[in-house]
This record gives C-alpha cells, structure tokens and sequence, in this order.
C-alpha cells in the first residue's frame, strides 16, 4: 500500500533543500528539522523523498546503492508495502544512519520551486495548528491527486482509471448536464512535455476515445437502480465496470475501486461549483453518491 503523500512534509522537505543551498548540494534531514506535533517515520520520509523525486519536485542522487537492495544490511520496510525503493542502509535500525538520511546531492527543480512558492502563499494548515494531517493535495496537478489518494502507481494507469470513472458517471447523465460538467473543467491535468498527457481536465470528461464520447451524449441516460438488464447501473455495476473497463484489467492489476472512485471524486470537485457538485450527486446511485459526497 502506497504511502499517503502529506503537505506538511512536503512543505518542509522543499523548504529545507531551497534553503541549504543552490544547485546540486548536500542536504540532511533530522528529527529538529520537523515541527513539534509533526510526526513522521523514516519509512514516511523516505517515502515523500522518493515520490518527489520520481514526480520531478526535486532532482537527488542519494548515497549509498540507491534504488537496490543492500542484502548486507537488515530492512526495515517492505519496499513492496510502501510502494517504492530506496537503499535500505537508509532504513537500518543498525545501520551508519539510524536517526540521519543523507543525499549525495539535491535541488529544486523548476517545478519544485513553484509548488514550494504556491504552499509559501498558502502555507498548510497542519504547521500552523501543530498538528499533522495526513494526505493534502489541493496544490498538485489532477492526476498527480488521483494518482496519490487512489493508490496508483503509474500516471498513465491514472489517466485511464479516470476516463473510465467519468464513462460510468456520464452513463448515468443526461446530455445537457454532462455538457455544463464539461464547461467547468478546463484545467490543465497535468503540466507536461509528454504529448500522451497534455489535455485538460476536459477532453478526460468528454473520453479520449471520440466514439465513446459520442455515444455518452446521443443514448438516454441509464437507470440508477431498480430493474434487470444493462440499462441499469447500481452501485455493484458502477464499480464492476470501474474495475474490469480500465485497460488495467488486462493485465491482472488489481485496484481498490472504491479508493480509485472516491480518489477521482474528490479531484474533479475541486474543479467543479457547488452547482455542479449538487447536480451529479442526484444522478449517481446509492453507495456511489455517497463515496461522492465524503470525497
């Protein structure tokens, strides 16, 4: 299971690295660096490094054989628990850094530099309670957001469990409501030089596959519940073909559905007015609106 990726650490994990230096430079983190009330484990911390790297926030060459297995050394995570890879000297409750994680080098990249200006705007809540409060992403890109609350472990697996989501949704909509959805979604979904991500939030909503898309608007809305046949979708269908409609599936991949559902939920109504939000609930069957309204 993927660690949940928090603001507070963020925050302060890119203020630390913009702070000790500029360009490629050495960087340690220890136990003063995190506020009272902050708390965090080594697994965690790691965990938040490896993602902001992986994610572009900062460029790092951590010490040690970085991104291996070390057999010499006893781990103490479960690398496939939570979902990445580090040298697990970093992690060694016996090891040359038990309380001290050292980078060979690290900066802020471009990208890193404007999200940590955007949370410098608006700092998170969580420092200033003194409190931690996991999981905040209101500052990343869409899918960077349904990526990390769903669970999903690669941005184009996210893209489309998302389209398939929004298909569901959609079957569900009468034409004029999926268009005034569509009208409010023109949101980049994610800041990109790769061709094969660089849409809004949108083309998402109105399907990739122009076909689809088409079908969504000129075939009657189906049914919420009640009655036999496909011309119904009630909660069991809704996330049966969130499951088995994503390409995924193929391959065997397996993913908590309603994590994923409540995930894209939850990043497409940050999106939306409270008009719009109110509008999708009433179509959306029992369970499904309910994951809806908590997202």
């Amino acid at each position: 299971m993927p660690i949940p990726i928090r603001e507070d650490i963020v925050y302060i994990i890119l203020n630390k690295i913009n702070d000790s230096g500029q360009g490629m430079h050495e960087v340690k983190f220890e136990e003063s660096d995190f506020f009272p009330g902050i708390q965090i484990t080594r697994a965690e911390l790691l965990g938040h490094l490896d993602y902001l790297n992986q994610m572009q926030y900062i460029k790092a060459e951590f010490s040690g054989n970085a991104y291996a297995n070390q057999e010499d050394v006893p781990s103490v995570v479960d690398s496939k628990e939570v979902d990445f890879r580090i040298a697990n000297t970093f992690g060694a409750d016996d090891g040359p850094l038990p309380h001290l994680i050292t980078f060979e080098a690290a900066e802020l990249t471009e990208k890193g530099k404007r999200m940590l200006q955007k949370m410098k705007d608006n700092p998170p809540k969580s420092l200033k309670e003194g409190v931690s409060v996991p999981i905040a992403t209101k500052d990343m890109p869409f899918l960077e957001k349904v990526m990390i609350k769903g669970g999903l472990e690669d941005i184009f697996d996210t893209r489309d469990v998302v389209e398939v989501v929004y298909r569901v949704m959609r079957d569900l909509m009468p034409t004029d409501a999926i268009e005034r959805v569509e009208g409010e979604l023109h949101e980049e979904a994610l800041p990109t030089e790769d061709k094969a991500l660089q849409m809004e939030i949108a083309d998402l909503w109105k399907d990739t596959n122009p076909i689809v898309g088409f079908l969504s608007r000129v075939r009657p809305p189906f049914k919420k519940h009640g009655g036999p046949g496909l011309f119904n979708i009630d909660d069991d269908r809704f996330l049966f073909r969130v499951k088995n409609e994503s390409p995924m599936a193929a391959t065997g991949y397996d993913i908590d559905r309603e994590r994923v559902v409540s995930a894209v939920f939850s990043a497409t109504k940050d999106e939306l007015s409270e008009e719009r939000i109110k509008e999708i609930a009433q179509y959306l069957p029992g369970k499904v609106r309910q994951l809806w309204e908590e997202a």
